[in-house]
């Protein structure tokens, strides 16, 4: 057989073991996950099914709307919640680190961010060993 595929299966359903960073967005204020939230992690936990994970960084941000105590805490809600969700999906949660940056770096100028109020999500990944 030509390539590095051992197997039809392997052909034809490639296991994506590589690094992975997605993001998961947040409406103005909540830390709830929406179902598209759920989808991408879902999705993200379902690519790696056969991968060795070795770590998960979820880092939780917010936008400069309100206090820098309230975003602090809202951006660790956010990073609580992703991680939660990931375990649920079967992630390995020892593994996952979480962070929370709250309203730093959230305004340019006078311009609030509303791409801020989200988490990002570094996943080191690998084949596993055979």
């Amino acid at each position: 057989m030509q390539g590095d595929y051992a197997t039809r299966d392997a052909l034809v359903d490639p296991v994506n073991c590589s690094n992975q960073t997605f993001e998961v967005y947040f409406d103005q204020g909540q830390a709830r996950l929406t179902n598209a939230a759920r989808e991408a992690i879902s999705m993200t936990a379902t690519r790696l099914a056969g991968c060795h994970v070795e770590s998960v960084r979820v880092t939780g941000l917010a936008d400069a709307t309100g206090t820098a105590t309230a975003n602090q805490n809202l951006s660790e809600q956010r990073a609580q919640s992703v991680r939660e969700a990931m375990a649920a999906t079967g992630w390995p949660a020892p593994a996952i680190e979480m962070a929370a940056v709250g309203s730093d770096g959230a305004r340019t100028g006078s311009v609030n961010e509303p791409l801020r109020r989200r988490t990002e999500v570094v996943v080191v990944a690998s084949a596993p060993r055979r």
